[in-house]
């Protein structure tokens, strides 16, 4: 095993939710992203994330934003970053716009 890939691990181990989509930079503020978590509009990996939920590498996070859906797949977690690098943390693999129809039913 090289010494990349030993560094890799140590830097990928799991941390809440909420503390990822701030450090991260995804949602600016913890309380923010605990409070879009509990609302029930975050998954991970398919299912149903609470704020304090574990997130690691190569996991998938599905957020909706009002009237869009971001997704992104988890590259690596630390538990701070400089904002410059935060984006390193994850790679966007798709956005998608909700119709305004889509979303009174969801409420529905």
């Amino acid at each position: 095993m090289g010494f990349y890939f030993a560094l890799k691990l140590c830097y990928n181990f799991p941390m809440r939710l909420d503390k990822f989509l701030k450090v991260s930079r995804l949602i600016k503020r913890r309380p923010v992203a605990k409070e879009v978590a509990d609302k029930g509009r975050i998954k991970i990996n398919g299912k149903l994330a609470k704020s304090s939920s574990d997130v690691k590498f190569d996991d998938i996070i599905n957020i909706r934003f009002g009237n869009k859906i971001l997704e992104v797949k988890v590259v690596e977690t630390k538990e701070f970053t400089r904002k410059e690098d935060a984006e390193k943390m994850y790679s966007i693999i798709s956005e998608t716009r909700i119709k305004a129809e889509d979303q009174e039913l969801e409420h529905a």
